[in-house]
């Protein structure tokens, strides 16, 4: 990242992100002047959570019609269940935690992680950084994964920003949020829904989406698996290109995620949702 005293604002310069953030603006907007939001809002911020919990699910390898997520209501088995239980838990826990984030980010990532693993890892291990020695469960980031002190160094450098504030859009610094935490992998397990939850948090938070109706899951898993772990690939790489092509993923999900609440207002309107 850049070393100027607000690193996050000069990736709003790189090439294709201005542009991509201007899209993302615009579809948002789209949603919020749908007219069914005027008076059925609560119900498109309930659906959009469901759509990107599936989304975000799939993303780690549970990969569920939205049908069978509505329908289900045990998800406390291993495997596929456990994972979208995790995403749903996160998605519901993300609103509450909007306050917290502004003063202490890493208490927020620490609360995620609790609630996205559950009883899946040891007390001792449950949101908290890993330490040296602690393997990681996250077989769909194949990726070098840094050590304990990186990790720390670099949480806390994230966290840094985050509270002094910077004039980024907030697109953008959701995308660094959620690129950091995947190519970190901070916790022994559940990293991906975590940094997923933690984008959705910054993308509320921020302003871009206060009623939390254009989930980015969503557009990530539209965008599919191979194309997302290409793209953190780029990030992970810190050069220019590999950033900004990064935070336009970010962005192109932001905007199918825009899409698809725009589609669930149609139906809404018509009587069909």
């Amino acid at each position: 990242m850049s070393t100027t005293a607000d690193p996050l604002a000069a990736l709003g310069s790189l090439p294709g992100v201005a542009d991509s953030v201007d899209s993302v603006r615009r579809a948002v907007d789209r949603v919020y002047g749908h007219r069914v939001m005027r008076r059925r809002s609560n119900e498109v911020t309930s659906e959009a959570a469901l759509r990107g919990a599936r989304g975000s699910a799939a993303l780690s390898g549970a990969d569920w019609a939205l049908e069978e997520v509505r329908r289900r209501s045990d998800f406390g088995g291993e495997g596929e269940p456990r994972t979208v239980g995790a995403a749903l838990r996160l998605t519901a826990e993300a609103g509450q935690l909007l306050g917290v984030w502004r003063q202490s980010p890493t208490r927020v990532l620490a609360r995620l992680h609790l609630v996205a693993a559950g009883k899946a890892e040891p007390d001792d291990a449950v949101g908290r950084p890993r330490l040296h020695g602690e393997t990681v469960d996250e077989p769909l980031i194949d990726l070098p994964l840094p050590d304990a002190d990186e990790v720390a160094g670099r949480l806390e450098g994230l966290a840094g920003l985050l509270v002094a504030g910077s004039a980024a859009p907030a697109l953008v610094t959701a995308a660094v949020v959620h690129g950091e935490l995947l190519a970190l992998r901070p916790f022994g397990s559940c990293n991906g829904l975590v940094a997923r939850a933690a984008e959705r948090i910054v993308l509320v938070g921020s302003g871009l989406d206060p009623k939390s109706i254009c989930p980015a899951e969503v557009g990530h898993a539209e965008l599919g698996r191979a194309a997302y772990a290409a793209a953190l690939e780029g990030y992970v790489s810190g050069t220019p290109e590999g950033v900004a092509a990064w935070i336009v993923h970010c962005a192109r999900a932001a905007e199918l995620g825009a899409r698809e609440s725009t589609a669930v207002c149609e139906a809404l309107q018509r009587g069909a949702a």
